[in-house]
């Protein structure tokens, strides 16, 4: 009996050592075939840019080609229950963000079918995109301190505008006005940046959370007016408009991240491989300089497990705002 057992074992080991080799020669020859990079949104947003950007780069370094899906609809959901459901092969990758990866799971917890945290996995970080606090030129104060007090002492109710309920727009503003003792009225804008700025312009809404690639060229045409910067340090574009820190309002805003993602069950040495061409596609200094056109900082991890780390942290930080403040989403 004792011989037995020991054959058993020694035949399990030699089964997973054979395994783990075959999945490691499979890495090695990844990819063989194009592979699907799924992204939520329509074409022309920050996702589908930077999904682009690491598709034309992939394609180059992998000799096969990585073909950009955009599947909008349903505040993403459409796009992540695919790219959950696909065969864990490394053939079907996804491009996310902070609201589909992180908002999504607590805002859609009692719609979605599957959680983007248990059934898709982290390969790495892509870009960071820097916003600002913006508002309308009928609105009182030049920059967030000055709209705050302004606003108080008029006692005066206002409009703000976001891409959606539940959208990270949105959740800063409420957190944001919260800390600052304002009410105010949301108007989310399906249309996102292409209805919110003309909506901003015309006075419809006095107040909202911009990224600054859709924002810029109005506020320098002054057309808006730039409250406040969410980056660490005023940006050289914009070296009026001071940081958030320097109103008091340090860390509210979301500098939004887009990454890239795999169904979960995808073999580890294939998953490290994807993660290493990424890095290095990534950290190139045409990549670079490509996205830092349109405002994108490239902001890559060095581990795939680094990258989960952060999406959980963000999960459960966005599921604290959602709760806390009783934000549905039917």
């Amino acid at each position: 009996m004792i011989k037995s057992t020991s054959s058993k074992g020694m035949l399990c080991s030699c089964f997973l050592g054979l395994m783990m080799a075959a999945a490691g020669a499979a890495a090695n020859q990844y990819p063989t075939k194009p592979v699907r990079l799924i992204v939520p949104y329509a074409p022309g947003g920050a996702t589908d840019i930077t999904a682009r950007q690491v598709a034309e780069g992939l394609t180059k370094a992998w000799g096969q080609q990585v073909i950009v899906d955009n599947r909008p609809g349903a505040s993403g959901n459409i796009a992540l229950e695919t790219a959950a459901r696909a065969t864990p092969d490394g053939y079907t990758l996804f491009v996310g963000n902070v609201s589909t990866n992180a908002i999504n799971e607590t805002t859609f917890a009692k719609a979605l079918k599957f959680r983007p945290s248990r059934d898709l996995t982290g390969v790495t970080n892509l870009i960071e995109l820097p916003h600002l606090w913006l508002a309308s030129t009928a609105a009182p104060g030049n920059n967030l301190r000055e709209f705050v007090q302004q606003v108080k002492a008029s006692n005066t109710r206002f409009n703000f505008a976001s891409a959606g309920i539940g959208s990270y727009p949105h959740l800063d503003a409420v957190v944001l006005l919260k800390a600052a003792g304002l009410q105010a009225t949301h108007v989310p804008y399906k249309g996102g940046a292409g209805q919110m700025i003309p909506a901003m312009m015309g006075n419809e809404v006095q107040f909202m959370l911009m990224n600054m690639a859709s924002s810029l060229s109005n506020i320098k045409a002054g057309r808006l007016k730039a409250l406040a910067v969410t980056t660490a340090e005023r940006h050289p574009e914009l070296p009026n408009a001071p940081t958030t820190a320097e109103m008091g309002y340090a860390g509210m805003g979301t500098n939004a991240w887009n990454g890239m993602f795999a169904p979960v069950k995808v073999p580890r040495p294939l998953l490290n491989r994807i993660h290493a061409d990424v890095y290095k596609v990534m950290e190139s200094p045409e990549m670079k300089s490509s996205l830092g056109k349109r405002f994108m900082t490239v902001v890559v991890n060095k581990t795939p497990g680094e990258f989960n780390n952060f999406v959980s942290a963000e999960v459960k930080k966005w599921g604290r705002i959602v709760i806390d403040n009783n934000i549905t989403v039917e």
